[in-house]
Order: C-alpha cells, then sequence, then structure tokens
C-alpha cells in the first residue's frame, strides 16, 4: 500500500482524515491477504472539490474464492468479503465510512457508449404492427425460398452435375487445335495412301476454307501443301481435280507470296494442261478461278501465260463453250489484264518517284497481251458474247470490247454484225429505261449498258 498526503489548507485536518482511511483500509487489506489474495491499493487525492469528504482508491483483486461484484458507471457500496473485478475504482465514503466501488475511467467510456447504443436500439424498436409485418413477410419470405428450392431440385435432375461433366471432358481429353496443327493433320492424311477419295474430298474442303486467310495459304506452301494440291489437279476423279483447283485458287486470291511460289512449282503449266483437255464444265470453271487468281496483279505470270500459248487455249476453250457461261468468266479475265496494265501506264506523277512502280511499269510492257489478242482472233471472238440474254455477260462484253478497241477496231468496223448487235441493244435498252421511268422504278443500271453502247459506237464511226 502507498499513501501520498500533499500540502494544501487545512493541513492538519488532511492528514488527521488520511490517517484515519489508512488505518481503516490497512485492517480491509489484512482480511485480504488472510483469505489468500492479493490485491493492489492506491489512494490519490480527490479532485472533485468536494471539501475533502472523500478519497479514491484504485483497487485491483482477483480471487476465485470471493464474490466478485459487478460494478456499473453509479457508486454503490461495497460489502465486506466481496471482491472486484481489476481495473475498477473503490473509495471510502468519509461520512458513512462505507467502501464504495464503480467501474474504472477506460470502462466507464466504453460501458457508457455501449450503453447509449442500446438505448438508442430499444428508441427505435419495432412496435407490434411492424413485427407483426415483419413476421408476415418473414414468412412469404420462407416459402418463397421453400419453392425456389423445389425450383432448383427439379433443374437439378434434368441436367448432370458439374463435377461429373468435368469428369467426362477430361476422358474425351479435348484438345483445340491451332490453324497450324489442324493444317498439318490434314496434310498428312492427303499425303497417306490409305486415305479413301471421299475422305481425301472432305479434306480439301476444309482447306479451302482455311486458306482464305493469308497466312494459312502461306502455311500451306511451306509444310509442301502446295504440291500435293497441284498433284490433285492431275489426278483421274473429276471430284478431285475440281476441288483441288478450287483450294488453289483460293490460296492465290490477293496473295503475292503464294502467286510466286505456285509459279515456281509449275502450277501454270499444270493449269492450263487441264483446261486444254477434255473435262467436265464444273472442273473448267474452277481451274479458270485458279487461273484467274494466279494472274491478277502478277505482270511475270501474265508473260508466262501469254508466252506458253494461254490465250490460245482460252480460245479454243472459248468456242467450245455453248451456254456462254466460260465465256463470260474468260472475257472478264481478259478485260482484267488489259485494264491493269492501262491502269499502271496510265498512273499519276505521284507514282513517277516510286522505284517499285517503276518495276511494275517495266514488267507490264513485258506483256504483250493486246497484240495477242489481234492474233489469236479475240477481236471477233469477243462480240458473239453480246447474243447472250443475259444482261450481265453483255456488260462483260461491252467492256471488254473497248478495252480492246485500240488494237481491234479496224476489225469492229468491219464486222457489220457487230454494228447491228449494238444498234439493237441500244434500243432494247431504250425501251426499258422508258418502261421503267413511265413505273417510277428507273434503274442505272440500263443506263450505264446505254452509255457503253453509245461509246463503242463513237469508236465505230
Amino acid at each position: 500500500m502507498a499513501m501520498t498526503c500533499i500540502p494544501a489548507r487545512g493541513l492538519s485536518l488532511r492528514c488527521f482524515l488520511l490517517l484515519s482511511a489508512s488505518a481503516l483500509l490497512c485492517s480491509h487489506v489484512v482480511s485480504i491477504h488472510s483469505q489468500k489474495s492479493e490485491g493492489a491499493l492506491t489512494v490519490v487525492e480527490n479532485t472533485d472539490g468536494g471539501g475533502g469528504t472523500e478519497e479514491e482508491e484504485v483497487v485491483t483483486v482477483e480471487d476465485d474464492d470471493l464474490e466478485v461484484v459487478q460494478p456499473n458507471k453509479e457508486w454503490q457500496t461495497l460489502k465486506p468479503g466481496q471482491a472486484v473485478p481489476a481495473g475498477s475504482h473503490v473509495r471510502l465514503n468519509l461520512q458513512t465510512g462505507e467502501r464504495e466501488v464503480r467501474l474504472g475511467e477506460e470502462k466507464l467510456k466504453y460501458w457508457t457508449q455501449e450503453h447509449r447504443e442500446e438505448e438508442e436500439e430499444s428508441k427505435s424498436s419495432f412496435n407490434f404492427d411492424e413485427l407483426k409485418r415483419a413476421m408476415k413477410k418473414m414468412k412469404e419470405e420462407l416459402n418463397l425460398a421453400s419453392k425456389d428450392k423445389d425450383l432448383q431440385d427439379s433443374l437439378a435432375s434434368r441436367f448432370r452435375p458439374l463435377e461429373e461433366l468435368k469428369k467426362d471432358m477430361a476422358e474425351l481429353d479435348l484438345l483445340v487445335e491451332s490453324d497450324v496443327q489442324i493444317m498439318r493433320r490434314l496434310l498428312d492424311q492427303l499425303n497417306s495412301t490409305n486415305t479413301t477419295t471421299e475422305q481425301r474430298l472432305s479434306i480439301l474442303l476444309e482447306l479451302e476454307y482455311l486458306v482464305h486467310q493469308v497466312d494459312n495459304a502461306q502455311t500451306l506452301c511451306s509444310m509442301g501443301g502446295l504440291q500435293l494440291i497441284l498433284d490433285g489437279l492431275n489426278s483421274s476423279d473429276f471430284r478431285l481435280q475440281e476441288s483441288s483447283a478450287f483450294v488453289l485458287g483460293s490460296a492465290l486470291s490477293s496473295n503475292p507470296v503464294v502467286q510466286v511460289k505456285a509459279v515456281e512449282n509449275g502450277a501454270l503449266q499444270t493449269l492450263l494442261t487441264t483446261l486444254a483437255t477434255a473435262q467436265p464444265v464444273s472442273v473448267k470453271k474452277k481451274v479458270l478461278f485458279a487461273v484467274a487468281s494466279l494472274l491478277r496483279h502478277f505482270p511475270f505470270a501474265q508473260q508466262h501465260f501469254v508466252s506458253h500459248g494461254g490465250l490460245q487455249v482460252l480460245s479454243e476453250l472459248f468456242r467450245a463453250d455453248v451456254g456462254g457461261i466460260l465465256q463470260t468468266r474468260i472475257v472478264t479475265m481478259l478485260y482484267d489484264m488489259i485494264s491493269e496494265k492501262e491502269l499502271i501506264s496510265q498512273a499519276g506523277l505521284d507514282w513517277v518517284q516510286d522505284p517499285s512502280h517503276e518495276e511494275r511499269v517495266r514488267q507490264y510492257s513485258q506483256v504483250s497481251l493486246q497484240g495477242e489478242l489481234l492474233e489469236k482472233g479475240w477481236c471477233s471472238l469477243v462480240p458473239q458474247l453480246l447474243l447472250s440474254t443475259e444482261h450481265d455477260h453483255r456488260e462483260k462484253a461491252l467492256r471488254a470490247l473497248l478495252a480492246m478497241a485500240p488494237v481491234c477496231l479496224d476489225r469492229y468496223r468491219s464486222d457489220s454484225a457487230l454494228a447491228g448487235s449494238l444498234h439493237s441493244l441500244r434500243l432494247q435498252y431504250q425501251d426499258i429505261i422508258q418502261s421503267e421511268t413511265i413505273l417510277g422504278e428507273e434503274n442505272g443500271y440500263f443506263i450505264e449498258l446505254v452509255e457503253l453502247l453509245d461509246a463503242l459506237q463513237v469508236k465505230l464511226k
């Protein structure tokens, strides 16, 4: 026990009172020690300004055999034999001579806050009607939850568990293949001697879909697939020839890298040979598609095409075609080749200083296309397409005739049938335009055809 007496007014009285209090506390401490308890007592000066009528102690007593008082924020009398929790404040009331206890300052702060929250919660409690409504809502939610559970059970019975599905997927060992892996697998199957014709047709169909992408087409060449496709053109099965030509044409479309590889591997000779032999129309259509894809914007291939008799092969094919299906494709391909050369030679000044443009002009200048057209009789072959009943076929013929006019103009003027066809077509299209104007359904397509006819007739005068 430690006691401090601080000097103040009325020193004799305060010291007397403190000595009396010390005697009482000593007897209490002796009592506590006799009960095998441990405690600590500190007497501090009362700062309440109450005239020195009471002293305050901080006592810590812990003993499981004693009755422990649970103090609160109010002072309450502490009876003999009672213990208090650690941190409690104990004082000796000098007026009554009794010991009193309450919560320590720290615990009192938290207890006050907790008490205030409880009071606020009690103030905001529900009344009877609100509780009744809350219970009703709770019952409805329970019923809804029960229905949802029944629905979930019903759905669960209709579908397999996720873990079971995962297990099945793992057993299937499904692998996601890249395009490169798929093409490698397809080419291995195509090159296998155990692969049937039907399987080869299916493989070629898948390859045709893949090679529309520029990277895939180039990968096909690097894997050696181009040679396998060319081998398919030499097959005795017309279906394999048609499918192989379709794959080759799709791979060549707008792909300069594949175009160069194809020329280096002799694709042009193989295609011309296929066109020159007796083949079904379906095969020749796909082969023409491959030839057009190879020649488009590739003057080197165009030069080899002309020098290897490509125009002669096409002229024979044109004459043999009765339905006009192949004739339109041939004329369109010739028109594209003539237009490319004209566009390059007539390019603006912005391209003059471009080295690549100069090289292209040089390459196109080596393609003696128009002279070969005149020599192979194309000036008289193309006008035959005007006899077709299809407006699209006539349009292709008119555009090709205008493109070939610089070398074929004398032949045009000497061809009386051509002049009659042009005059007849102009009258026909003028009647169509007049009828559509009356009906309010004017179509610019026929007006464009009339403009092409007028342009060609002007050249013939």
